[in-house]
């Protein structure tokens, strides 16, 4: 089917006015439209918010699709502006510039919802859950840009739309999208990790996930001395949405002692690997004295450089497992 082909079956489906019709053609685009939501609000729950506004705004206004885009591009013309919008009600940035953890509304994203993204049809830019695109850290710096840049750096450089076309999207002037471009790539450039272009684009290394599992062992033996030896010595810890953040190898290993280790500690914890973001991670559960069950505890996210852990991001189950369908395991291993 050609493009032309396409565009008009859309425009001819969307005039009819046909509810059922609509959704058919709307629902193919729902995941990516997700994560395109995502990466400009850094939220699950609100990308998932914004992803339904968007569809019923585009129901509402589907007289105004008269086939000069694809109905994709239409799609996240509204997606973009409804993500805009909500910005403009609930301005937020980042308590400052010193990563994740000052961005106290991030939230993870599930890999198996990732791999439900990709553009219907084969797209040509059906490449937009590269790592480099969804991982935390750029999520974070992402963060730091002013709503219309992010949308600008979205358009631009993670989806590939021209100028032109980008300038469309934001009722603006290519000139216009241009200069914004420029600023948010340099801004961008201040906030992302220093070895980030060694990273695998496609997900974890080997390398990554061997220091995932000695972590995850680490954590279940309560071996304090194991995991101080996988954290480099400029560590950091966060637990969004809480805004503290814990900085250092000492202080990180400090903190963790009394809730793994001795009188105090949490009780037994097993650990799974979990597919987030592109990142190795690992779902964290608790077995307390005299319960039969294990609880959900955490979702951790690391960050790994040179074989050895630089960041980890610790989720409360109450704000991402159920996303990841976490929420229980049996008694025994």
């Amino acid at each position: 089917m050609t493009v032309a082909t396409e565009i008009s079956r859309a425009v001819t489906t969307v005039r009819s006015g046909d509810q059922a019709a609509f959704a058919a053609l709307a629902e193919p685009h729902r995941r990516e439209l997700q994560v395109h939501c995502y990466r400009m609000l850094g939220s699950f729950t609100d990308a998932e918010d914004m992803v339904q506004e968007t569809l019923l705004r585009a129901w509402r206004r589907r007289e105004t699709y008269a086939g000069r885009s694809t109905f994709r591009a239409w799609l996240y013309r509204i997606a973009t502006n409804t993500c805009l919008d909500h910005l403009e009600r609930h301005p937020r940035r980042p308590r400052g510039d010193g990563g994740v953890g000052e961005v106290t509304w991030l939230q993870p994203f599930p890999d198996n919802l990732l791999e439900m993204a990709a553009p219907p049809d084969a797209e040509p830019d059906a490449a937009v859950v590269a790592r480099e695109t969804i991982e935390l850290a750029f999520l974070v710096a992402v963060q730091h840009l002013p709503p219309r840049q992010r949308a600008v750096l979205m358009l631009r450089d993670v989806l590939g739309w021209s100028a032109a076309e980008s300038a469309a999207v934001l009722e603006s002037s290519v000139a216009s999208v241009n200069s914004a471009l420029q600023r948010a790539r340099a801004t961008l450039r201040e906030h992302l990790p220093r070895r980030r272009s060694e990273w695998s684009p496609a997900g974890p290394s080997e390398e990554e996930r061997s220091v995932l599992q000695r972590f995850m062992e680490a954590c279940e033996r309560a071996d304090m001395t194991a995991l101080a030896a996988l954290l480099r010595e400029d560590a950091v810890f966060s637990m969004p949405p809480h805004p503290d953040v814990t900085r250092g190898r000492d202080a990180i290993v400090e903190l963790w002692a009394p809730a793994l280790a001795g009188p105090s500690a949490l009780g037994e914890l097993l650990m799974v690997p979990v597919r987030v973001n592109r990142q190795p991670a690992a779902a964290s559960y608790v077995r307390r004295p005299g319960e039969p069950v294990f609880r959900a505890l955490a979702l951790d996210v690391l960050r790994v450089e040179g074989g050895v852990i630089t960041d980890v991001v610790s989720f409360e189950h109450t704000a991402a497992f159920p996303a990841f369908d976490l929420l229980g395991l049996p008694a025994s291993r």
